[in-house]
């Protein structure tokens, strides 16, 4: 911690005004009964755990909210769980809503802005140094929880406001970018699946040419769509497509776990080696990375090998339906179906017909312990299937898409990982933010 750093307490930088830190209403003062479909938002555990609070509100009377008005926090308060998810800290943003009531399992801190950054607050409580702080100092008994003596007294050290400040900046703005960049990505997933599902579920363009109507498709995209449609056994498809497997489309394999007490099949491993918990937190439908790696000897005994760059990956059980497009080679264990596109077929109709058939997909597994689909049953699923030109130009239409997607992931990898780096540093004093001072200096001689 530098020179000019000050160890002070939370309680020490509540704002000198009534209720500036208090916790959540008596239990039966805020009931579920209580709730609306508009009025005032409630901040339960649900709207916690990001920088700010957010997601879906809960609601209560503006007549409610006002007899519980020594419970409200308002934007730029601070909100930290007391009981259920312990650590989770959130700042209220400034848009939206103008105060919020604060359920009972939380509590509120109004920071004095003469002493202390609400973000910078923020931040100190997200290191993982300051997570075990919480962890350690709950009260075991029953349920770990927490309350506000022990908020009150939590140590925090502070650096001048400026440089308080200055930390909240650099951090709040790869925050911003990694925010950026998620919401980016969601709407480019959003345009892909819309498009599958109009062209490939539900036919729109067919059925606009079927209708005479103009399917909204430059000319040589429309010319490949036919105009008419013909009755098969899985009802009405578009003239000319097929029906075929999904084994037919695509080269279905499946993977094993070299045997775990062998250490050389994982020690200094050098090939990636894929479980669905690699994709459970994913937000996009990308493989850049696994937790895990194998050696030459551990390779050896997957028989599906190392499955090549491009690879569409599904989790076969517990769960099933997570997905991604391997950008590395990849070695997978038994809970994937691995599908490496024939010619003709692109990865990304398989991803997007993988996606959009998750229903199917399940109906096909069993299982006593957890649900599993097995390759055997995986590879008769029925696919209506185009023109292999119309295949390829789907492909070309949201290859560009795909690959933005892959390109701002891989950037908010790095920013997560720059972020995670700077924080414990920046708000330790480990790191010092360089002409913080001057910038304090330049503040206070206006």
């Amino acid at each position: 911690m530098g020179g000019d750093w000050r160890a002070s307490t939370i309680g020490e930088i509540a704002a000198p005004v009534r209720n500036a830190l208090v916790g959540g209403p008596f239990g039966s003062n805020l009931v579920s009964r209580d709730y609306v479909d508009a009025g005032v938002p409630v901040i339960r555990g649900q709207n916690m755990g990001g920088r700010w609070v957010g997601g879906e509100f809960a609601y209560v009377t503006e007549a409610k909210a006002k007899s519980l008005e020594a419970n409200i926090a308002r934007p730029g308060d601070i909100v930290f769980t007391q009981r259920g998810t312990l650590g989770q800290v959130s700042v209220v943003p400034t848009a939206s809503f103008d105060r919020y009531l604060v359920s009972q399992s939380q509590m509120k801190l109004t920071v004095n802005q003469d002493l202390a950054d609400p973000l910078f607050i923020y931040y100190f409580f997200s290191t993982e140094e300051q997570q075990d702080y919480i962890r350690q100092n709950a009260i075991q008994t029953g349920v770990p929880h927490t309350n506000l003596g022990i908020l009150r007294g939590t140590p925090v050290p502070l650096p001048p406001l400026s440089e308080q400040r200055a930390i909240a900046r650099i951090l709040g703005t790869l925050d911003d970018k990694i925010e950026l960049n998620r919401r980016m990505n969601e709407t480019l997933e959003a345009i892909a699946r819309a498009l599958f599902k109009s062209w490939f579920v539900d036919f729109d363009p067919v059925r606009a040419k079927a209708d005479g109507r103009d399917p909204g498709l430059p000319k040589h995209v429309a010319d490949l769509f036919p105009d008419s449609f013909e009755d098969f056994e899985l009802g009405e498809i578009p003239r000319g497509w097929d029906v075929k497997t999904i084994g037919e489309l695509a080269e279905v394999v499946g993977g094993s776990t070299p045997k775990t007490d062998r250490a050389d099949f994982w020690e200094n491993g050098i090939h990636h080696w894929v479980t669905p918990k690699d994709l459970s937190s994913s937000s996009v439908p990308v493989l850049l990375d696994t937790e895990r790696k194998i050696t030459d000897a551990g390779l050896s005994q997957i028989s599906s090998g190392l499955l090549p760059t491009g690879t569409v990956l599904l989790s076969s059980r517990a769960p099933i339906g997570y997905l991604a497009i391997a950008e590395i080679p990849v070695a997978i264990n038994q809970g994937f179906i691995g599908m490496r596109p024939k010619p003709g077929t692109s990865n990304l109709f398989l991803l997007r017909w993988a996606e959009a058939c998750q229903t199917q997909i399940v109906s096909r597994a069993n299982g006593s312990t957890f649900l599993e689909i097995s390759k055997a049953s995986f590879r008769p699923i029925p696919v209506v299937v185009p023109d292999s030109a119309l295949i390829a130009a789907f492909d070309r239409l949201l290859r560009p898409i795909y690959l933005k997607v892959v390109e701002q992931a891989r950037e908010t990898r790095t920013l997560i990982t720059l972020r995670e780096s700077l924080l414990p540093k920046l708000v330790s004093g480990a790191v010092r933010v360089k002409g913080a001072g001057r910038a304090r200096e330049e503040t206070e001689s206006k």
